[in-house]
């Protein structure tokens, strides 16, 4: 039987892919990069997010707080919320304050706190066109997003949609495939999720700046 608590992955020096994230936000405003978990951390998230149960999973809704709600039609996807209670979580967020910490010093961000979920797409789920962020809000600073889908094929769908602004119907597209770890700004960038034709699994976070105010 799997147990996450029993998964031994120690968070060594990632400098080298955190330096790849620096530089292609400041080029580019997001970074799409395979390999950057490293194949221990990888293989400890996707055996959680393939193991947790299915009675835990929430509807994923739109909106914070009083203007939270659940709409199927412009989201169909399925979350549990990442405390720290599995020794997978505890590396993940290790990893992830490490981030936090160099690209603070590399870009002067700002970034404060963290917060992420595993992701379920069931066939056929998708999220349609969207920011994570409104400009000037305050809220949402930096998206991360982990895919955890071992064998993904070009047909299995299920790719984000990455648009460079309001205005760009094309986009570039991320197919979900197993370690692939995506980067951006997120008060600059829309996106979506097509509609999978298979089950897709993935963490989806964000950093927020120290705020009162945030949402």
């Amino acid at each position: 039987m799997f147990n996450p608590n029993k998964l031994i992955c120690p968070v060594g020096s990632n400098e080298h892919v955190f330096e790849k994230f620096a530089k292609e936000l400041i080029e580019n405003g997001f970074c799409v990069d395979t390999g950057s978990l490293g194949e221990l951390l990888a293989e400890q998230l996707y055996m959680q997010a393939n193991h947790i149960n299915e009675d835990d999973f929430d509807s994923a809704g739109i909106g914070r707080r009083d203007d939270y709600d659940i709409v199927k039609t412009i989201r169909s996807d399925e979350i549990v919320w990442i405390s720290g209670a599995t020794t997978a979580e505890k590396h993940w967020l290790a990893w992830i304050e490490n981030l936090r910490v160099y690209l603070n010093k590399r870009l002067y961000l700002g970034l404060f706190s963290f917060e992420s979920h595993f992701a379920k797409y069931q066939k056929g789920a998708f999220y349609r066109r969207h920011l994570d962020a409104f400009h000037g809000e305050a809220n949402r600073i930096l998206s991360v997003v982990v895919y955890l889908n071992k064998g993904w094929q070009s047909d299995d769908g299920g790719e984000m949609v990455l648009y460079r602004n309001e205005e760009d119907t094309i986009g570039i597209k991320v197919a979900p495939t197993f370690g692939t770890v995506a980067v951006f700004l997120s008060e600059q960038f829309p996106h979506e999720v097509l509609p999978t034709h298979r089950e897709r699994h993935s963490i989806a976070g964000w950093f927020r700046v120290n705020n009162l105010t945030a949402a």
